[in-house]
């Protein structure tokens, strides 16, 4: 796999003892993640080099090479991070059969929004660069595929899934928009930085419960 500058061997030998880097209680390689992360963000994908991540983590370049094998590497992780704790809900949230469809349906969607945007870096943009069509992004893919699904699952449980049983097309496209919603308010949220997360979030799901078709989660016990 290409590291993105082209030099350095991928985890070769173990990791020296490194000056450079910050006091911090976090361990090196979550110090490159978040490292990448503000590059990746601030200054865009294909501008940030592995160098310039190493030295933001405050470590020798040689030394990220024992951690991550490149930019690919470390992008594909800071992916699946926005997709993994989400994914975790929505398979908790499909076994809990003691609660309304749409009650568990609203709890995903501001879930997510919190994980999409509680966080000091937009990784949300990240979404749209060309390079996650590769390879190397299949795990991402697949965790966001199954997500989605779950999303799907939920809201064919709520009466206007029961009502579109026959219309395939129409419950996926109401699906699709729920899911989109979800996923676009990284943008609304990007233009006002400073509103409250969870009122935001919480806001969201009651927007994407009305595109589903349905009632606030009060109104649907």
């Amino acid at each position: 796999m290409s590291g993105g500058t082209g030099d350095g061997p991928k985890r070769v030998g173990r990791p020296r003892a490194d000056r450079l880097r910050p006091d911090s209680d976090r361990p090196p390689r979550e110090e490159l993640l978040c490292a990448a992360a503000e590059l990746f963000t601030a200054q865009g994908y294909a501008a940030t080099t592995t160098r310039a991540v190493a030295e933001r983590a405050g470590m020798r370049q040689a030394t990220m090479y024992h951690y991550f094998g490149g930019k690919e590497e470390l992008l594909a992780e800071l992916l699946e991070s926005t997709v993994a704790p989400s994914l975790v809900l929505a398979r908790q949230l499909l076994a809990d059969g003691g609660r309304s469809a749409a009650r568990r349906l609203w709890e995903l969607c501001r879930s997510d929004v919190l994980l999409l945007c509680g966080g000091p870096y937009d990784l949300g943009a990240l979404y749209l660069l060309p390079e996650v069509g590769g390879a190397r992004f299949t795990r991402f893919h697949r965790m966001r595929r199954e997500l989605k699904d779950a999303y799907r699952v939920l809201l064919a449980g709520i009466r206007v899934g029961a009502e579109l049983a026959g219309d395939r097309a129409g419950l996926t496209l109401r699906g699709d928009l729920v899911f989109g919603l979800i996923e676009g308010v990284m943008l609304v949220h990007r233009a006002d930085p400073a509103r409250p997360v969870v009122a935001f979030a919480e806001a969201t799901a009651d927007a994407a419960l009305r595109i589903a078709g349905v009632g606030l989660p009060r109104d649907t016990s």
